[in-house]
């Protein structure tokens, strides 16, 4: 079997999709932007071959890397990358060289532009914000004054919270055309009092969930983002509750065949007229590509599993091996280098031991979504994890 793996080197812990691959006999073919000399040891022991391209932006480049593949190793079976940015190369490169084991960029659009998301929501009776594509600055003002202020505008093709704006008053519209990129298309969309909640996991070929988990988000990557705030969230139990039914409602929904996937819905906090009641769940967003943010790790210390072997597996053999059994809850809280905390890392560490899995300090290129230094947390008791946060996340 030949996969060809798009920037294995970036993030930092892709090499873990491509090392399951080779140790299971596969030929993974990567194709990076970045010298051979300087990727990590691991990823250089991950990849069968290793082609490097001067820029991945480079759609011509990136093509020929395959045909060299191609010719050198077989027709190409997988053609992988488990990042957003890439995911339209991805599908390009599958039309280009008839790799049928994911999807071609002709059926492409529901899981990169978010109007069509909501579309797909619709037909699945699962409910979404009202939206309208941003036209003329006097058609969003009557926008904002129908469904009411604050309202949200982002790219229709748009990866995480870059470029959202949250919009409080006729000011701050005015001020976004002002600012905004016009080559881009925005949609506007109504503003959901409520907090984000994933599910996150792998379908085989025919829509199957092998794994699944959920994660609840404590602040919002927007706010992250735009308000320089710190990442907080924890894994949640799944199984028999309404983020399962509603998850795997979404798996069907949309072109999830043999994907790693990551969905957001808000809970809302209140009820809100033409989406649901208190409590209820509300479709947000779809991505076809493994959750950012150590997710797939957190789902490694929920579960005690291995969920790179468990996607290496649905790539190979179209299955799993392992019994999911949900045995932790997993708390992820960040820091922000130019914020001043009241308690050491040191100390937080000494306090609760064994239960800091993870410290590592995050490439300034994905900071601003998730912070510049990260802890992972993981105990059988949740109030733990909340304690952890407050006392990493407190002030001075």
């Amino acid at each position: 079997m030949n996969v060809v793996f798009i920037s294995p080197h970036f993030p930092l812990y892709f090499h873990n999709f491509c090392s399951r691959l080779k140790e299971r006999g596969v030929n993974v073919l990567g194709i990076g932007d970045e010298d051979y000399n300087l990727i990590s040891d691991e990823t250089k022991n991950a990849v069968t071959e290793y082609y490097k391209v001067s820029n991945l932006e480079n759609f011509e480049e990136v093509e020929n890397a395959c045909k060299f593949y191609e010719n050198k190793y077989g027709k190409i079976d997988w053609i992988e990358s488990q990042n957003e940015y890439w995911l339209e190369m991805e599908a390009t490169l599958r039309s280009k060289f008839n790799v049928n084991t994911g999807t071609k960029i002709e059926n492409m659009s529901p899981m990169k532009y978010k109007s069509k998301m909501k579309d797909v929501y619709k037909k699945a009776n699962i409910p979404v914000a009202r939206y309208d594509y941003v036209k003329s600055l006097e058609s969003c003002i009557d926008f904002a004054n129908k469904v009411g202020y604050p309202i949200i505008a982002k790219p229709d093709n748009g990866v995480g919270a870059n470029s959202t704006y949250k919009l409080n008053n006729e000011d701050d519209i005015r001020r976004f055309f002002n600012e905004r990129d016009e080559s881009v298309v925005y949609i506007i969309e109504e503003f959901i009092k409520g907090h984000v909640e994933t599910f996150d996991g792998i379908a085989d070929s025919n829509k199957n969930v092998l794994i699944a988990s959920s994660h609840v988000m404590l602040n919002s990557i927007m706010d992250c983002v735009n308000e320089k705030q710190e990442a907080r969230f924890y894994s949640q139990p799944v199984k028999n509750r309404d983020i399962e039914t509603i998850g795997k409602k979404v798996v069907k929904a949309f072109d999830t065949r043999s994907r790693f996937f990551h969905f957001e819905f808000f809970r809302l906090h209140e009820d809100k007229e033409g989406l649901g009641k208190k409590g209820d769940l509300v479709g947000l967003e779809v991505n076809m590509r493994a959750p950012g943010a150590y997710m797939p790790d957190i789902i490694n210390y929920t579960y005690d599993v291995d969920v790179y072997s468990i996607w290496a597996d649905m790539l190979i053999h179209d299955k799993s091996f392992v019994d999911i059994d949900r045995k932790y809850s997993v708390g992820y809280v960040s820091r922000r280098d130019e914020l001043k905390y009241k308690n050491s890392i040191d100390y937080v560490k000494s306090k609760y031991n064994d239960k800091i899995l993870v410290d590592v300090n995050v490439p300034k290129v994905l900071a601003e979504a998730m912070g510049d230094r990260v802890l992972l947390a993981r105990s059988k008791d949740e109030s733990d994890l909340f304690d952890i946060m407050d006392l990493v996340t407190e002030k001075i």
